[in-house]
């Protein structure tokens, strides 16, 4: 059995095609395409489907899958199983949640604190015993640039190639801009770790997102790094379990 699932971010879509639980196919693009979908669809002989999306207008991509799939909605109304002390559940991103069924799933019995490094970084606790009462939403990489020009008079615009994982030393506006940001998101993923590590033990931590490989070289030789996996695939393995779990209810 086949399924497909679709993460849309506020920044690219992630597609991924997994054979019950093995991940067979995974893409990154800027804008998802109909006819491409399809063509991937008959290509593995897609049964079963299901999206997560920061984006509102998915009427054509909702279309194509309930037309060639079984399109499973996906929202926070889902749980396999995890006792969710969010508050305002309409509020909760549906792929901070995919992450959390992912890690309930993936690393069961574990207290696990789920960094989300995209265009915001999200910190998320699922602990020991499948209880999720949320975390924290920050300012990721890009944004913090543009803020620093945005709300200023005279700051430049500073774009960061995220395949440099070098911290520049502060010998310039530019370099100084550099630093202040990313030495600044370092020091802020270590406190966040560390006071977690204080309320929970055995802490596993899990990075993913479109910056985690530069924090993960950050962090590699940190007291946490024996704590850290690097998990890219965690909010597309959320949603595969989505689909299990779905499937199992209804046959």
């Amino acid at each position: 059995m086949h399924n497909l699932v679709i993460d849309i971010g506020n920044t690219n879509s992630k597609l991924a095609v997994f054979k019950e639980k093995t991940l067979v196919d995974y893409q990154v693009l800027k804008q998802i395409v109909p006819a491409d979908l399809v063509k991937l669809i008959t290509r593995y002989g897609v049964l079963n489907s299901t999206v997560s999306s920061v984006a509102e207008d998915l009427q054509e991509v909702i279309s194509v899958l309930t037309s060639n799939t079984n399109y499973i909605p996906f929202s926070t109304n889902i749980n396999t199983g995890i006792k969710n002390n969010y508050r305002s559940l309409s509020t909760l991103g549906l792929d901070r949640w995919a992450k959390v069924i992912a890690a309930n799933s993936c690393y069961a019995g574990k207290n696990c604190l789920m960094i989300d490094a995209g265009t915001c970084i999200t910190y998320d606790l699922l602990n020991s015993e499948s209880e999720y009462s949320g975390g924290s939403i920050s300012l990721g990489v890009a944004m913090r640039f543009k803020a620093l020009h945005h709300f200023t008079g005279r700051l430049p615009l500073v774009t960061w190639n995220r395949e440099n994982i070098e911290i520049p030393l502060g010998s310039d506006t530019v370099s100084a801009i550099k630093n202040g940001v990313l030495q600044g998101i370092v020091n802020e993923v270590e406190g966040f770790i560390s006071a977690y590590n204080k309320e929970n033990k055995g802490l596993t931590v899990l990075l993913t997102g479109g910056d985690a490989a530069f924090l993960l070289e950050q962090l590699k030789n940190s007291i946490f790094a024996p704590q850290i996996i690097h998990d890219p695939y965690l909010v597309l393995k959320g949603l595969n379990e989505v689909i299990a779990f779905e499937y199992v209810q209804k046959n």
